[in-house]
């Protein structure tokens, strides 16, 4: 079944041309008279005298020659004469130099297999197919991990067996997650940083605020049953609970929570360069939280009636998303409809609304490692029951009900640093519109950062954030003119880290950092929040 050189007949014209590219020495053009011993081992080894070629080499480096050209080069006289652990000492000490670097990996690939070690040979060749610079290299290193993972199945009567109870697994699949965790909150109720005159009062009032700070335990718990009854697609039915506790009884009001329950389908096909996910679902959620005054987390009220409720909903309807993805090119759409349906209120309007949204996306990958993606997305809030604004800020109940428009668009790049490193920039400009007398219309420009980082097997980190400001042509700030134009200014960042002590359990580490400034002083402060927390996954 093996060559010579250990490699397969089947590769056929692959294995010459490998011999011819990879297998030969590579010449010295810049050789001077001293390096005459290397120029007779290149020589040797074009004959297949490859001892003594090695005896040559072995008497330039005796002769004070230390080029990753020459360890190449005896590199692949020990590989041609058997001696794959000395090929490969050789062949390591000539892997930094950027002109041999591709060539060398390749080979290494071929004298690790060589040797009888198919994980560091599909190692190798994976570096040697990851690179850009030699698209030959690229291409015959494509081919090496396809034969060599066919070889490996059909060599390994234990591999197959367990892809076969894969498979007939694959039928089913059940998956899990539970977070549960401690952390701390400095700023538990969003308060101002500073005292303010609240000009929405027409007294006027002096507030000082009182920041509070807390501990709360963070759970996330999901779940996900799929069958895949279909050859190309399943039917799956998941559920998340999420939500932030907090221990104190005195902030039980910054309590919340959110169940989601999901009914769909999922399609997944590839083929060659080709593939193809189609994704639908019905998703019914439920939200609650306290509608509290940030300035001293009380619950609201008004006129004696409590509305401390206003602020939970439920929300349910349809989603859709595709994507159709090439070797180099991919794009999208998504479809969205749900109807909120908030609490009950009777002394103020209720936040029940119609949600649409419509998005499209295309995607260029440059080269293996890096990307670029365009987005464009429409999405509309009609609410039912909440007047517009007039011009100058007051609310009416004889004003339309309110309805948002927005437009968005959106660039994002990432580049992958390593196969373990990746970072992305975006950028995305959204034009809110409101559809009455464009009181609340706002510009806004938002800049963001992603990083992530798999240090070895068990450690990951994370982190990202990002830069929003608003322009706000019509509003005015407490939404009264006195107070001057409105304005706003956020910022966001999050750093996550996760470390895996067994394939189930991890310990996940987490910081945020919020930042908001506006000339309404109402929405303006600073947030951190730290956990720590234990994650369980089936």
């Amino acid at each position: 079944m093996f060559g010579n050189s250990g490699w397969p007949y089947s590769c056929g014209a692959l294995t010459v041309l490998t011999v011819f590219l990879c297998l030969t020495p590579v010449q010295d053009s810049a050789a001077q008279s001293p390096a005459v011993s290397f120029q007779d081992g290149n020589r040797l080894f074009r004959d297949d005298l490859y001892w003594a070629a090695l005896l040559r080499y072995r008497q330039a480096a005796d002769a004070g020659m230390d080029t990753p050209l020459l360890h190449y080069n005896m590199g692949m006289a020990h590989y041609r004469a058997g001696q794959h652990i000395r090929a490969r000492s050789s062949l390591l000490k000539s892997i930094q130099s950027p002109s041999l670097r591709v060539l060398t990996q390749y080979n290494l690939g071929l004298n690790a297999y060589a040797a009888g070690d198919v994980d560091e040979a599909l190692d190798w060749f994976r570096k040697a197919r990851d690179q850009e610079e030699n698209r030959q290299i690229q291409r015959l290193a494509n081919i090496a991990i396809g034969r060599l993972q066919t070889v490996q199945r059909e060599a390994d009567p234990l591999l197959a067996r367990v892809e076969k109870r894969q498979a007939e697994r694959r039928f089913t699949s059940f998956d899990l997650s539970a977070t549960v965790g401690f952390g701390n909150d400095d700023n538990v109720f969003r308060t101002p940083g500073q005292p303010y005159i609240d000009f929405a009062d027409p007294a006027r009032p002096l507030v000082t605020p009182q920041t509070v700070s807390g501990v709360f335990m963070p759970i996330d718990f999901s779940t996900k049953y799929l069958i895949n009854s279909l050859k190309f697609e399943g039917f799956f039915a998941g559920y998340r609970l999420s939500g932030r506790y907090y221990q104190d009884e005195e902030l039980d009001n910054a309590n919340e929570f959110s169940h989601e329950a999901r009914f769909g389908s999922e399609y997944h096909r590839k083929q060659e360069n080709r593939e193809r996910r189609v994704y639908s679902a019905f998703t019914i959620a439920q939200h609650d939280e306290t509608y509290y005054d940030p300035d001293d987390g009380a619950t609201r009220s008004l006129n004696g009636e409590p509305i401390d409720d206003r602020l939970n909903y439920v929300r349910y309807g349809p989603e859709l998303a595709f994507r159709q993805a090439y070797e180099k090119l991919a794009f999208g759409l998504r479809v969205k409809g749900q109807l909120w349906n908030y609490a009950e209120t009777t002394v103020v309007p209720e936040y029940d609304h119609e949600y649409f949204q419509l998005g499209v996306n295309i995607q260029y990958r440059f080269t293996s490692t890096s990307l670029l993606r365009l987005t464009l997305e429409k999405h509309s809030r009609v609410y039912g029951d909440r007047p517009s604004f007039d011009l100058n800020g007051q609310q009416l109940i004889t004003n339309p009900t309110v309805r948002y428009d927005y437009l968005e668009a959106g660039i994002i790049a990432r580049q992958r640093i390593t196969r373990s490193m990746w970072f992305g920039f975006n950028y995305e400009r959204t034009e809110r519109i409101d559809r009455y007398v464009g009181y609340n219309d706002y510009s806004r420009d938002q800049f963001g950062f992603d990083f992530h980082w798999r240090a070895g097997r068990r450690f990951k980190l994370q982190t990202g954030g990002h830069y929003r400001i608003y322009s706000f042509p019509n509003a005015f700030a407490f939404h009264n003119p006195i107070a001057g134009r409105k304005t706003l200014e956020s910022a966001q960042a999050n750093l996550l880290a996760t470390f895996h002590m067994t394939p189930s359990l991890s310990l996940v580490a987490k910081a945020e950092f919020y930042e908001s400034v506006s000339t309404d002083t109402r929405i303006g402060y600073d947030r951190k929040r730290y956990s720590l927390g234990l994650t369980w996954q089936r």
